[in-house]
């Protein structure tokens, strides 16, 4: 097990040094200057992915000059040391790691495999520029009429063009929480999901309803998951997860029942796992845990901390 992150720092894309500047995204002059200011940087993404530069395990973000023709709308991320920064979407493109101001300077990845490994404020700049790029490219269109809707507020707002409707579309965040669920003796419950890489175990999640509290979702989803019934829920810390547009909200909570009837539809499997065997347990194709720049591992790893010396 890897040493549990300080109680002190933020999850991994949370936390970010960067003034969003919200208050200037209606200021169309404003944003044209922070665009064409030579100090502005551009944060390209691709088909759901970002452009980086070195190897896996020494990614970097690659900021790239705003000027030229990119051929779609930036958006308008914030300014981090009073810079401006944006991004674009250039999954249009066939080859967009060949634009001419991009050619050479790296390439686009998945965040999640090089995102755990970068410096923490480049992977939160790169979740952004990812969740809002994702929100962008699917509401094109009104959801109320049907007809196009056009980019506003520096990408932040999405405004129907039929005169009749014109309702205006706020980027759209997914609550869901996410719980570790021990019996106040020594053990968890950890389950598998036919959609994770082989051998990993996590700790239960789903999604908020409509009409419903954060501690009513964590009493019915573990329910629904694992058929047992809970107490003693506790707010841990959230994380933004845009893979490809979560808000994960931590829990705890005490089992007051212990027999697991697994929820073939939700999970694979899922077991009580005692702390020892998890602070001892060797990673391998069998059996790891969740990611390293999951709220669901440090959740797991401060649980399990707990229970040193």
């Amino acid at each position: 097990m890897h040493d549990p992150i300080p109680p002190d720092r933020p999850n991994a894309y949370a936390g970010i040094p960067l003034d969003r500047a919200a208050v200037r995204r209606k200021d169309k002059d404003w944003l044209k200057e922070a665009w064409a200011s030579p100090q502005a940087r551009l944060l390209p993404v691709a088909k759901s992915r970002n452009f980086v530069a070195g190897d896996s395990d020494t990614a970097q973000a690659v900021g790239v000059d705003c000027g030229g023709d990119w051929g779609v709308e930036p958006v308008f991320l914030g300014l981090l040391d009073g810079v401006p920064h944006f991004t674009v979407d250039l999954t249009g493109l066939e080859t967009p790691e060949e634009h001419p101001a991009l050619a050479g300077l790296g390439r686009f990845e998945d965040l999640r495999v090089v995102g755990p490994l970068m410096e923490a404020t480049q992977a939160g700049l790169c979740a952004y520029a990812r969740g809002i790029t994702w929100w962008n490219a699917r509401h094109r269109f009104c959801g109320v009429c049907g007809s196009a809707a056009a980019s506003a507020e520096g990408g932040h707002v999405r405004v129907c063009t039929n005169p009749d409707c014109a309702t205006h579309h706020f980027p759209r965040t997914d609550p869901a929480v996410i719980m570790l669920v021990h019996d106040g003796a020594g053990r968890m419950v950890l389950g598998r999901n036919s959609r994770f890489p082989p051998g990993m175990h996590s700790v239960l999640a789903g999604f908020v309803e409509p009409g419903e509290s954060l501690e009513d979702s964590v009493k019915r989803e573990v329910m629904e998951e694992v058929g047992l019934e809970v107490t003693d829920i506790r707010y841990h810390s959230s994380q933004p997860w845009p893979f490809p547009s979560s808000l994960m909200l931590g829990f705890s909570a005490r089992a007051v029942t212990l027999d697991i009837r697994t929820d073939q539809e939700e999970l694979e499997t899922a077991h009580w796992f005692d702390r020892e065997f998890l602070r001892t347990v060797t990673p391998s194709e069998e059996f790891r845990l969740a990611r390293p720049d999951s709220i669901a591992r440090r959740l797991i790893d401060e649980w399990i901390a707990e229970g040193e010396g």
